[in-house]
């Protein structure tokens, strides 16, 4: 079962030893990005950094990168399948999109600097309190950054499927904001999806050292699926059940 591949196993002495170059990697890389992120701060109000680092990130970890369909390069609203932590850096490579995350993130302090870098928009799933305000926080983010991406499951699969999509997620889209397009983007890990996935008791931890660890490379396709339209986009129900459908048609014909 996939699940049971996904299970972690003990790391070997060359895999701590290829988890330790790739830390090495990506702490130089942080500490050259992040005088350069202020430093570039002061002149544009889009800055690339952030984008670059995670791009670089998806890189030392050693994600192989293929691109297909044609995406939304201006206003795009990105809904994609969750199956790791590395699904951020991925999409970020491909797409340079900034991300809606849970409140939870916030509350790690290191986690929250890095995200806000990176214009993540977080949002509190149980406060039902603070909707319009977290909506009025998602349009803007739109509005500046160009495109935001969002993981409908709410929590991460096992990639051989999909869970259900979470529409209150989408309520920022409802209704759509002027010059927003919303587009699905299927995030396909292949064969070795259960290898990379982040499902069951596995801690998170766990999982992002299980993949710095390997010695194969993480072959990703970044599917962009055709823009929803007409119908699909009556509601946040319609658009959910919408993307979701045309996810699992493209990971069904792959």
């Amino acid at each position: 079962m996939a699940l049971a591949l996904a299970r972690p196993k003990a790391v070997s002495l060359l895999g701590w030893l290829r988890i330790t170059f790739r830390l090495l990697c990506m702490a130089v890389l942080l500490l050259a990005c992040v005088p350069l992120y202020y430093l570039l701060g002061l002149a544009t109000r889009h800055n690339p950094v952030p984008r670059l680092f995670l791009a670089s990130v998806a890189w030392i970890a050693g994600v192989q990168l293929k691109v297909e369909g044609e995406r939304v390069h201006r206003g795009a609203f990105l809904l994609a399948n969750h199956v790791s932590w590395i699904d951020i850096p991925a999409i970020s490579a491909a797409t340079g999109s900034a991300f809606v995350g849970h409140d939870g993130l916030a509350a790690m302090p290191l986690l929250k600097w890095l995200c806000a870098m990176n214009d993540t928009v977080f949002v509190a799933r149980h406060d039902r309190t603070s909707v319009a305000r977290q909506v009025e926080a998602v349009r803007t983010a739109l509005s500046d950054t160009g495109a935001l991406a969002i993981f409908p499951e709410g929590t991460t699969s096992d990639g051989t499927g999909l869970l259900p999509f979470k529409s209150a997620l989408l309520s920022a889209l409802e209704p759509i904001p002027p010059g927003i397009a919303v587009q699905p983007v299927l995030l396909d890990y292949g064969p070795e999806a259960a290898q990379v996935a982040w499902v069951g008791e596995e801690h998170g931890l766990d999982n992002f050292l299980r993949i710095l660890a390997r010695r194969r490379p993480i072959r990703l396709t970044v599917r962009f699926l055709p823009m929803l339209a007409g119908d699909e986009l009556a509601g946040r129900k319609a658009m959910a059940q919408a993307a979701r459908d045309a996810m699992l048609r493209s990971l069904t014909q792959r």
